[in-house]
């Protein structure tokens, strides 16, 4: 597994001027201690990249079914009952912020594949790929790389055009809460003036057109996230990590623990795990919990009910999601009898809830679920 180099925000210069500078510019009217103070109030159900992710060779026709990451998918989620969607912000090399997940865009001219970064794309080059808005315009097909490498046509029963952040926020849902995950390169070493150039460019949209909107941030580049912390005090930012399921140069990012200490020394307010690296160490859990730190997950995983349902037993606070209709159902359905609690006092109702398994039940599966998981 190769190794990966980031750079630490220990090793930078003194930031403790820029909130005060941002704060001149973009907090006007917000209250700048709502991130510090932010709760989850219930089990989130978060949709991934909208309506759920595209995996081309999936013979599940889910995972097929809309372009992720597209107005289209984000609106088609919020007729279901999340709390969030998930979605990849990059930004264009004439500093607009657009939604999409690849490092590189992919199409094909004369039977060869051309591969192209998107950030290293201006914003009308970027929105050239895929459907055009335009009537009459055809725009560049796109492709994807499979994890075996092959090449696919990015085919999904319905599509639609790529978009900026400003376009989300102007057409989604706008009771939908954005989860709004801060994409870097792996495998780049980021400066720190083009670090905080880039999540000034973000925050600018953000503040200008987010208005009532629940936002959080979230990254796995762990100088981004310590740095749009110290930006901005108006919404959360939880570190992003795969817990363990891969080994990265910068030990911050190879473990709950790590993971940990990256929030704590950062003043974060979560963490976004992988649900494979906390199932690999449930221990992990109390102990985030007891840090006062907010505990969601991600992962193909948290597709499945059952693993859902028991992450609501061990008290994590929200999944993000593919299968957005069928999980919120579900989650829909395991908190119910909490909420008939309220109406016809606690006994029976409490006991369909979370006493689904007696503790010692409980405890017994938290030990087995290790031995189960495998990276």
């Amino acid at each position: 597994m190769a190794l990966k180099t980031i750079l630490h925000l220990s090793d930078l210069p003194n930031l403790d001027h820029v909130p005060e500078i941002y704060s001149t510019c973009f907090s006007k009217g917000l209250d700048l201690n709502r991130a510090s103070s932010f709760r989850i109030p219930k089990f989130m159900v978060i949709g991934h990249r909208g309506h759920g992710m595209n995996i081309l060779q999936s013979s599940d026709s889910r995972m097929k079914a809309i372009k992720e990451n597209s107005i289209l998918s984000f609106n088609s989620a919020a007729k279901f009952p999340l709390d969030f969607i998930e979605f990849d912000v990059q930004v264009t090399k004439d500093d607009c912020p657009v939604i999409f997940h690849d490092d590189f865009i992919l199409t094909e001219e004369n039977g060869t594949i051309f591969e192209k970064k998107v950030t290293e794309l201006c914003l009308a080059e970027f929105l050239c790929y895929g459907p055009q808005k335009e009537t009459g315009k055809e725009g560049k097909c796109l492709y994807r790389k499979t994890k075996d490498g092959k090449f696919v046509k990015w085919n999904v029963e319905t599509d639609d055009s790529l978009c900026t952040l400003q376009d989300a926020f102007q057409k989604v849902e706008p009771s939908l809460g954005f989860n709004i995950e801060l994409k870097f390169d792996d495998s780049a070493v980021y400066q720190q003036d083009h670090l905080l150039h880039i999540l000034q460019v973000i925050l600018q949209v953000v503040f200008e057109f987010a208005r009532d909107r629940p936002i959080i941030f979230s990254t796995f580049q762990p100088d981004a996230a310590q740095l749009v912390r110290k930006l901005q005090n108006n919404y959360p930012v939880y570190f992003l990590t795969e817990g363990g399921a891969s080994i990265y140069y910068d030990v911050r990012r190879n473990s709950l623990g790590e993971a940990m200490k990256v929030c704590l020394e950062g003043g974060l307010q979560g963490i976004v795990s992988e649900i494979k690296g906390v199932f690999k160490d449930p221990g992990a859990v109390p102990k985030i919990k007891d840090s006062n730190l907010s505990l969601l997950t991600y992962g193909k995983l948290n597709n499945v009910p059952e693993a859902v349902h028991m992450q609501y037993l061990m008290g994590i606070d929200g999944v993000i999601v593919d299968f957005v209709e069928e999980i919120s159902q579900t989650v829909d359905d395991m908190i119910k009898p909490a909420k008939e609690m309220t109406t016809e006092g606690k006994g029976e109702s409490e006991a369909n809830s979370k006493l689904q398994f007696s503790q010692k039940e409980l405890s017994f599966l938290l030990k087995l679920i290790p031995e189960l998981i495998q990276f």
